[in-house]
């Protein structure tokens, strides 16, 4: 019987899959990373078929989302694995993928592993009392979207905490040089907590004082990077103190 297997990788190297991921992993026929919505910290693509034996094709943006067919088709006749940083289900395009996979009859099956959705209680604060997860994407000249601070807000009037995921653009086509015919992609971004912060606090000017109430400079918040690795930093403060 024939499989996609959809495998989480942890948070922090190539040692954090789980035995039964590493197993399945050695046994399939293709091996493919997904890159886009997650990065493996200190793990190199060498250092990955080193590990697991095998040779790993990155699926990246445009293949996951317009050319899934590529990971697809070879799962209805090769045991598949679709390797991803964190959990398999903590994104909403894995969850795409098994729903095209159910449409044209693949069988799958999810290895589950720690991520960044169970992993924050390392923070000291509990995994019952979060709200809605709330992302926030990087600002640009043309497109600077506000939504996320309502998301925030309202999980705040709740009582919750909030976990805020940052952005990253890996391999983001520039559309700048596209319209003139040239297919180029951006350099990497990885935003910062200070970046997230200045962005929220911008926002923030605007609105009135019932919602400066709950969300201002002073509002506590916990900084955290790198989580799960050796060098993962975790900073408490507020929004002002952090920003700094």
């Amino acid at each position: 019987l024939r499989m996609l297997y959809l495998i989480g990788l942890g948070l922090g190297d190539v040692t954090d899959i789980t035995v039964k991921g590493l197993e399945t992993v050695r046994k399939c026929d293709k091996v493919f990373l997904e890159a886009y919505t997650s990065l493996l910290l200190n793990s190199e693509l060498d250092t990955l078929e080193k590990y697991y034996d095998k040779e790993i094709t990155i699926a990246d943006r445009e293949m996951v989302e317009s050319q899934s067919e590529l990971i697809l088709e070879p799962a209805l006749s090769q045991d598949v694995a679709f390797l991803v940083v964190g959990d398999p289900l903590g994104a909403t395009t894995h969850t795409d993928i098994i729903l095209r996979a159910i449409e044209r009859g693949i069988n799958y099956r999810v290895i589950h592993n720690a991520s960044i959705m169970n992993a924050v209680a390392s923070t000291g604060l509990q995994l019952y009392n979060f709200g809605d997860t709330v992302s926030v994407c990087f600002w640009k000249d043309n497109w600077r979207p506000t939504s996320f601070v309502d998301k925030i807000l309202k999980n705040l009037r709740n009582g919750l905490h909030v976990l805020c995921l940052l952005d990253i653009r890996v391999k983001e086509i520039d559309w700048s040089k596209m319209v003139r015919g040239k297919k180029v992609y951006e350099p990497p971004q990885f935003m910062s907590v200070n970046t997230a912060i200045d962005q929220i606090l911008e926002i923030i000017k605007d609105k009135d004082n019932s919602d400066r109430e709950f969300l201002n400079e002073d509002t506590l918040c916990v900084g955290i990077a790198r989580l799960g690795t050796d060098g993962q930093v975790i900073k408490s403060g507020t929004l002002r103190r952090i920003a700094t």
